[in-house]
């Protein structure tokens, strides 16, 4: 089957999308600024951010005014992936997703703390 990943559509300060993959029992996260490319050719930055448990694969809903990442939180795209590579400084698995459907690599990029570049592979 492979395992879980999400992305959260999430209205905090600035709207934006968080991709979780699922790894060594919680779920790896990065924020994407823009909606995550379903076509070759497109490259999104996406920053690393703390790790989630599992069962944050469900939540929707509201994190109240105060709290960090304060806003509406909503599932965008859910299913589960296959990895293929996953390195230091480079990950590439194949999401089998609602929305998003196809092989996708994170690579570090080093001009941004916390950066990645996602973009679809195939």
């Amino acid at each position: 089957m492979g395992r879980i990943y999400v992305v959260h559509k999430h209205y905090a300060r600035r709207l934006h999308w968080d991709l979780r993959l699922e790894k060594d029992g919680f779920l790896k996260s990065w924020a994407v600024p823009k909606e995550p490319p379903s076509e070759k050719g497109v490259r999104r930055l996406a920053i690393a951010t703390e790790d989630h448990s599992i069962e944050y694969a469900e939540f929707e809903g509201f994190i109240p005014e105060g709290e960090y990442g304060a806003g509406k939180v909503e599932i965008w795209d859910r299913g589960v992936y296959e990895e293929e590579k996953w390195v230091n400084d480079e990950i590439i698995v194949l999401l089998k997703g609602e929305k998003l459907r196809g092989r996708y690599c994170l690579v570090r990029f080093k001009k941004v703390k916390d950066g990645w570049l996602l973009f679809r592979y195939d």
